[in-house]
């Protein structure tokens, strides 16, 4: 699957909620994948739901490398050093940085620990399918449509034991194998500056801010439709970045809280005892008979944006993509259900739907929503007790809220 960074370009329903304690939550914006259940169980794990995609956290378990080569005609990467190892030495200080960025959220099983040193290649054409995750300033590819700064390739697998290239056989359904971070390699208008040269060239792009996007996908995120979160689908202007500058004491300052809030869920830490209360609900229409013409099976409003809010701040906390749930043996229900998981505790929360009618539609979360369901359609020999078809995402609706009986 592949999620790219671009530049920045009726009726009523009631929606319930309750406050719950389970911290599991179903319909963050993750990429999803859904078992091939015409496996054994032993492989598939048994059960059609979607799992979100994740890598595994254990000691070095995450390695990057990235390639030295970078393009010169024109000159894409722009560094205050100007010396020819002074410029690599600036580039790695950004990436390591910017994994720290995702290393340094509490309350997750991502840590510092989980990262292995980074590694330098000088091969031209480093991504590519190999069970390797590399980061890539010269290596062109068809995907580099106009307005796409950077993308990422992901892989992910439905079975345990698969192996792809050098890399370790899956041990977890829905592990990521392979995560490739492609940077626009030869647009004449594109270049990207570090942190320390962006103020002196103001038509660049912050290196620091689209890289930490991009690793944000190879940790299994799509995009988020809140506009301050890192994963928003659009770079900020050139010359600007996104969020605050990491810190010492601050190494994630640059997310937002939707970021972290989805990467506590995402990297759940067992240990953690702030971040464990989560909100449940169903959004379903006023009236039944209004739902739009859907597969069978459709219950409820599917690819709502939820929101929850802080409700002494007014901060966004989090912002999930609501619609389904799912209990083994699968498949998804599109039943209107939502969950907010991974909140902090004695706090209050408001909560809002909106429809993905802005600057954030169903096609920029499109890993999050239409990899939800399999059939005999998309894959031959896929069990009919198993199978579901993906409803579109229902783009017009206005809300009402009441409590939970």
């Amino acid at each position: 699957m592949q999620t790219t960074l671009r530049q920045l370009a009726a009726f009523t329903m009631t929606l319930f909620f309750t406050l719950w304690s389970i911290t599991t939550a179903q319909g963050y914006a993750f990429n999803q994948i859904v078992p091939d259940v015409r496996q054994p169980g032993s492989i598939s794990g048994g059960s059609a739901c979607p799992v979100a995609s994740h890598q595994l956290t254990s000691a070095a378990a995450i390695a990057f490398r990235w390639s030295t080569m970078l393009g010169a005609t024109p000159k894409t990467i722009l560094t205050q050093n100007q010396t020819a190892s002074g410029s690599l030495n600036e580039i790695e200080q950004v990436i390591q940085q910017s994994l720290s960025v995702w290393s340094g959220v509490a309350g997750t099983s991502l840590t510092a620990s989980s990262i292995a040193p980074l590694v330098r290649s000088s091969a031209a054409n480093l991504c590519g399918s190999d069970g390797i995750n590399s980061i890539c300033f010269d290596q062109p590819d068809m995907a580099f449509t106009p307005g796409v700064l950077a993308f990422t390739r992901v892989i992910t697998t439905d079975q345990i034991g698969i192996q792809l290239g050098s890399g370790a056989p899956s041990t977890q359904v829905g592990q990521i194998l392979d995560a490739d971070i492609y940077f626009n390699p030869g647009d004449s208008l594109v270049t990207f500056s570090t942190p320390a040269a962006l103020s002196a060239n103001p038509k660049s792009y912050d290196l620091a801010s689209i890289l930490t996007h991009e690793l944000g996908h190879t940790l299994g995120f799509s995009h988020s439709a809140v506009w301050s979160a890192m994963m928003f689908p659009f770079a900020p202007a050139p010359g600007t970045f996104t969020g605050m500058r990491p810190t010492t004491q601050q190494p994630d300052a640059p997310l937002a809280d939707d970021d972290r809030t989805g990467l506590r869920v995402l990297y759940h830490d067992p240990g953690d005892t702030q971040f464990v209360g989560s909100i449940q609900g169903r959004i379903v229409p006023a009236n039944p008979f209004s739902l739009p013409a859907a597969p069978p099976g459709v219950t409820g409003i599917f690819g709502a944006h939820v929101v929850a809010v802080d409700a002494a701040s007014g901060a966004v906390i989090a912002g999930i993509l609501g619609g389904w749930s799912c209990q083994a043996p699968g498949p998804a229900r599109f039943d209107g259900t939502y969950a907010i998981g991974a909140l902090a505790v004695n706090h209050s929360y408001k909560i809002y739907a909106e429809p993905l009618n802005g600057a954030v539609g169903p096609a920029e979360v499109s890993n999050a929503i239409v990899s939800l369901c399999r059939n005999s359609t998309t894959d031959p020999g896929w069990p009919p007790l198993q199978s579901c078809v993906i409803p579109n995402a229902n783009l017009e609706f206005t809300t009402a809220t009441r409590s939970s009986p």
